[in-house]
């Protein structure tokens, strides 16, 4: 009995604590779809803000109609505009929020050294926000946890 109890109240104590896996589905991907075929072409982007405690990139940029595979990790230069959720002394607190974004990437690569990588910096100048709920552009929910050390690119 001691032999079959063991290891059970292991993986307990190993996985009991663990978050539920909470994948992307159809429906995420369905919406995802009707979204981005609803972008219409014009001077601005569309930004999904991807806070991460340890890192300083602001979150995924891409232009209206493209796919988020296609976005870019950006960090923005809030000289003109600061971040929506530094704008309201709320750090990470927009973090998976979709917006309307309007500015420029300067051309410039700016350093970030958590993740030792250089990123496209994108000069805000105006940020409305889409959607405090959009579908999840990756393939699980742990992607966006702010405590988890993961930057891969979305994948849809």
């Amino acid at each position: 009995m001691k032999k079959i109890l063991l290891p059970i109240a292991l993986s307990f104590l190993l996985f009991g604590c663990e978050a539920p896996l909470v994948l992307q589905t159809p429906e995420d991907r369905q919406a995802i779809t009707a979204a981005i075929a609803s972008e219409k072409p014009g001077n601005y982007y569309i930004g999904r803000r991807f806070y991460k405690v340890d890192y300083k990139m602001w979150g995924w940029i891409k232009n209206p109609g493209e796919t988020w595979k296609q976005s870019q990790l950006v960090m923005f230069n809030e000289q003109k505009k600061l971040a929506p959720d530094r704008e309201r002394n709320a750090i990470g607190s927009d973090n998976n929020y979709e917006y309307r974004l309007i500015g420029v990437f300067s051309g410039q690569k700016v350093y970030e050294p958590a993740s030792d990588s250089f990123y496209p910096e994108f000069v805000l100048t105006s940020a409305s926000v889409i959607s405090t709920n959009p579908p999840l552009i990756f393939p699980d929910k742990r992607w966006i946890d702010p405590s988890i050390r993961l930057l891969a690119p979305p994948r849809f």
